[in-house]
């Protein structure tokens, strides 16, 4: 249940606490919740931080009610948020730490959080054993759902699938032809994942395609002279890589140094992220993703109106995807949570939000999500794929050339896992 943070009394000692304070007001109930993402190292910057500024923009929107549309009533389930903010750094062993000292020293009633793949697949067992209600709101490996179960844990991002199936698609239509390709994608369960699942999709599209390269550079490796020579003589016609924070920003210095844009071109499943941070430093006619219709790939709605306006007035700079993804886990808490209190008629407890959270369909700020796969744990959702330029008359990056996928068409069916459904010529996508 939640741990309300304010003083239970019960039988004689109630009654002597209530006359001794009867002129004091009760102490106002509030939720704690755990906010986790890099908040120092190579990650921080282009993920951990935007992430935490959308989580204070967002909390103190949700206790004031200026959320606008259906989300506009103050609270989560009709309580005040009070968030505690953890830095990601140290890896998956001090994330377990971390997780267990948030649920029996802080005593958090939830958690949103964790932006790297392997922090998730570290907590997620630990959270399930602590029965405490966790929001994963970015890392992408299919893996914790497809080779595990939970009650407790939900992810209201879609996985890593989407991500590839998008950019396999882009690519296969936005080139005259696609006969060889290569890989560069860090050597954890993200990089791993994504890479099988493009070149499976790959190999869909194209049978007669060739994998010229797959490098598999350490994470945080941040030198990659070695991996680019190897590009340059590839003589691929495409690079996927799902390089992301301090990783992919070093690679694209080092790359563009070397001119290996010029002779490859790149398709980033995260590159969004750096397009306002790199503006002219990223090179023309690289395709970029933002794991979802996120950011400037983002549909047009009130409430993404209202998020890109208040993010920039607040901060200076446009919200990217991991500001909307954070947005987006603590929407769908709000959501199930205020679900179950009109349900219950009260304050709702962890049970009772479980419940509406499993099959969840709410309003993010980019898209609408479904929380259609892992028995109702994991979302869905549309995505969407462009090219960046940089406009020299305006001063800014511009991603034409946009093209979305449905979330039928990108992520595998309920009862699938994304290797099955890959292998099998992804049955039942509902591409237009």
């Amino acid at each position: 249940m939640w741990k309300l943070n304010s003083v239970m009394k019960t039988g004689s000692l109630a009654a002597l606490v209530s006359l001794a304070f009867a002129s004091a007001p009760m102490a106002q109930e509030t939720m704690k919740v755990g906010v986790v993402g890099f908040l120092t190292g190579g990650a921080s910057g282009p993920f951990g931080i935007p992430a935490q500024n959308a989580a204070e923009l967002i909390i103190d929107a949700i206790n004031n009610g200026d959320l606008p549309g259906a989300y506009a009533t103050p609270g989560i389930g009709g309580l005040q948020v009070e968030p505690i903010y953890v830095d990601e750094a140290g890896g998956s062993t001090t994330q377990v730490t971390e997780l267990r000292r948030l649920v029996q020293q802080q005593q958090v009633d939830a958690v949103v959080g964790y932006i790297s793949s392997g922090s998730c697949l570290a907590v997620a067992p630990v959270a399930e054993e602590l029965e405490v209600l966790t929001v994963l709101f970015d890392c992408g490996t299919p893996r914790i759902f497809e080779e595990a179960s939970y009650r407790y844990v939900f992810r209201t991002a879609p996985h890593a699938t989407m991500d590839n199936v998008g950019a396999a698609l882009y690519a296969a239509g936005a080139m005259d032809g696609v006969n060889n390709y290569a890989g560069l994608n860090q050597n954890y369960a993200w990089g791993q994942d994504s890479w099988r699942d493009f070149s499976l999709v790959m190999q869909h599209l194209n049978p007669n395609a060739n994998i010229t390269k797959e490098l598999f550079p350490k994470i945080f490796a941040g030198e990659y002279g070695a991996e680019i020579s190897a590009l340059l003589i590839s003589r691929s016609d495409v690079l996927h890589s799902s390089f992301w924070g301090g990783d992919l920003e070093s690679f694209i210095f080092q790359a563009t140094a070397r001119g290996l844009p010029l002779r490859l071109p790149m398709i980033l499943t995260t590159g969004e992220t750096v397009t306002f941070r790199l503006a002219d430093k990223l090179p023309d006619g690289t395709i970029v993703g933002a794991r979802g219709p996120h950011g400037v790939l983002a549909n047009e709605s009130e409430l993404n109106t209202w998020f890109r306006a208040a993010y920039q007035e607040r901060f200076g700079e446009a919200p990217t995807y991991p500001s909307y993804h954070m947005a987006q886990g603590f929407l769908g808490l709000k959501s199930a949570a205020d679900a179950a209190a009109a349900d219950v008629g009260g304050t709702p407890n962890t049970e009772e939000i479980i419940a509406a959270f499993e099959g969840l369909e709410f309003e993010a700020v980019g898209s609408t999500v479904k929380m259609a796969l892992a028995g109702g744990h994991q979302a869905i959702s549309e995505t969407a794929y462009g090219t960046f330029r940089y406009n020299t008359d305006t001063g800014m990056p511009e991603i034409v050339d946009v093209v979305r996928y449905s979330a039928e068409c990108v992520n595998p069916p309920e009862g699938q896992t994304s290797v099955e459904w890959l292998e099998a010529g992804m049955p039942g996508a509902i591409c237009n």
